[in-house]
């Protein structure tokens, strides 16, 4: 009786990710963009690091945070787009049990560990501009990486308990996704028992990793704002929103579609539209990021133009 069952409803060996295989005159495309935006993303974020980590004029501890949002864009578009390629340039469009759950534990660790990352660089700027006096007394190196730390260690945790409850699902009939990756939502939304309690729990840890940072980024560009206000002098208040900006639409780009996608019911969750928001900002952000801060950051430019100083040089040699 059950081995019955569970070949009715037990674990699939694979499942099938349609991308958008019904839509076959978009495949070539974009795998194209894909791959373009993969190298560029990868280029990008690399740099960051390399310039945070390398250059004595970007050790402050919002270079920090900046170098660990680089990693994290890193890590996200590496568990998602090496698969989507290799499903596009193919006619299996498969992925194992196994993969898909590695798969959609990595993204939503890394996707939970962002948002408190961003929240953390929300308190540096909040620090940096009403604090100035006893910045470097707060944020201190050690302090910064503590944060850094507890940021990581939460997202697991968020991770964790998603992972131990979409495993138990049984799932019925062929395994398809209509999504580009796995991911839990699309994995209820996939799933033929009872879902009330994943959906009241992805509810749950969505409030609290992904609404509470963003209450507290906007309570504290709130207090930013007050003092910036304050102060006198026009050039003063353009440097202070200038050093805020990127962050701000560093936020606005990842916490919009993410809002929008984990907000609604995983019930009445949509996986084709779904499937378009996630590759929203599971690629696009993480591209845009580093060329973000790059253009709107007069420090990262004149980093990055000693770094590439450097490297003429070296081959001029």
């Amino acid at each position: 009786m059950r081995s019955d069952n569970l070949s009715w409803a037990g674990t699939p060996q694979d499942f099938i990710l349609l991308g958008v295989s019904d839509r076959p005159w978009l495949e070539l495309s974009l795998f194209m963009v894909l791959l373009v935006t993969y190298v560029l993303s990868m280029l990008g974020n690399v740099t960051i690091i390399l310039l945070s980590r390398l250059d004595p004029q970007l050790q402050s501890p919002m270079y920090v945070f900046l170098s660990h949002l680089s990693f994290l864009d890193l890590c996200y578009t590496t568990t998602t787009v090496p698969q989507m390629l290799v499903n596009m340039g193919s006619s299996r469009k498969t992925i194992s049990y196994g993969g898909c759950t590695v798969q959609y534990a990595l993204f939503h660790w890394l996707g939970c560990t962002e948002c408190l990352v961003l929240a953390t660089m929300a308190l540096d700027r909040f620090v940096a501009i009403c604090e100035p006096l006893r910045y470097a007394l707060i944020m201190h190196r050690a302090l910064c990486h503590q944060l850094v730390a507890v940021t990581w260690v939460s997202g697991f945790g968020n991770s964790l308990v998603q992972v131990a409850l979409t495993v138990q699902l049984p799932f019925c009939g062929r395994q398809v996704l209509n999504n580009f990756f796995c991911e839990v939502p699309a994995m209820i939304k996939l799933s033929c028992a009872d879902t009330a309690v994943n959906d009241a729990t992805l509810a749950g840890l969505v409030g609290f990793f992904l609404l509470l940072p963003l209450a507290f980024i906007l309570l504290s560009y709130g207090l930013i704002a007050r003092a910036v206000l304050r102060i006198r002098s026009a050039t003063g208040r353009r440097k202070a929103f200038g050093t805020c900006s990127s962050h701000l639409v560093v936020v606005s780009l990842f916490y919009l579609p993410a809002i929008y996608m984990y907000l609604q019911p995983p019930s009445h969750y949509s996986q084709e539209q779904g499937k378009f928001i996630s590759l929203f900002y599971s690629v696009i952000t993480p591209l845009l990021n580093p060329f973000i801060y790059t253009l709107r950051n007069k420090e990262v430019k004149k980093a990055l133009a000693r770094l590439l100083g450097q490297i003429w040089r070296l081959c001029q040699r």
